[in-house]
């Protein structure tokens, strides 16, 4: 009789933990589709073949994000740039100082422009002369994780830790040493609607992306939930806009 309700007990543990399981399986979806994917896939750069010239119009943009400025000027910035044809390293150093000035103005990145085309010029020599211009050799010769994100900073002072992890983060699984720690507002996200209970960067880190590998979301990556769950961090979690947030009845903080 013992036994027979020990293996009762078993399998009610068991299917309880599938359910749960497929229960964030399906929030992940959810999520992923109402508010959109990475960055970089909505400035249609392809990530998934990691071609040099691919991997560097990302780092640009990670320099625009990587700003104290809107997410909208940026991604308009990005555009302007785009619509100029000033996406690879030789064209951005031939346009030069002025140019560069030029083009974050009409993306309406006025206030920083002067020290933000420093910074692109500066960075984009350093990338040439070290690695020929290629960010992929840039990886190849990083020893380990920090070691890459020391690296990429060091291509100019004006790449801190926050460009460099918005660079890094749809990076990750594409680049065997882009390993960035998971952002506050995507520990503060996961927490709330319930898809981890750790505290811990790096155990809920491999959590979700337990939970994302189970997923199998076809041409999406995780990088694509990562952000989306920095963006409800940051859009609704951090600012307390529980009754605008998509996703509020799977939010563990609203009464």
């Amino acid at each position: 009789m013992k036994t027979k309700l020990m293996a009762t007990r078993n399998k009610t543990s068991t299917n309880a933990t599938g359910s749960s399981a497929v229960t964030k399986k399906g929030l992940c979806a959810k999520l992923v589709k109402q508010l959109g994917g990475g960055y970089s896939s909505a400035l249609g750069i392809d990530l998934a073949g990691i071609k040099p010239d691919e991997v560097f119009k990302w780092f640009l943009a990670s320099i625009l994000f990587g700003a104290r400025i809107g997410e909208g000027v940026a991604i308009k910035a990005y555009k302007e740039f785009e619509k100029a044809g000033m996406l690879s390293p030789d064209a951005i150093l031939e346009t030069g100082w002025q140019g560069l000035v030029d083009i974050l103005d009409r993306g309406g990145y006025v206030r920083y422009d002067f020290k933000t085309s420093t910074k692109i010029l500066e960075v984009t020599r350093a990338l040439k002369d070290r690695y020929k211009g290629d960010l992929n050799r840039l990886h190849f010769f990083a020893e380990d994780e920090k070691d890459l994100e020391k690296k990429l900073q060091n291509l100019g002072k004006g790449i801190g830790p926050v460009t460099v992890n918005i660079f890094l983060r749809e990076m990750r699984g594409l680049w065997e040493k882009a390993e960035p720690p998971l952002a506050e507002p995507a520990l503060l996200a996961s927490r709330n609607i319930g898809l981890t209970k750790a505290m811990d960067m790096r155990a809920v880190l491999e959590e979700l992306e337990t939970v994302w590998r189970a997923h199998e979301a076809n041409e999406l990556r995780f990088s694509d939930l990562e952000a989306v769950l920095i963006r409800l961090g940051k859009d609704y979690c951090q600012k307390k806009r529980c009754s605008l947030c998509l996703v509020k009845e799977k939010c563990l903080q609203v009464k």
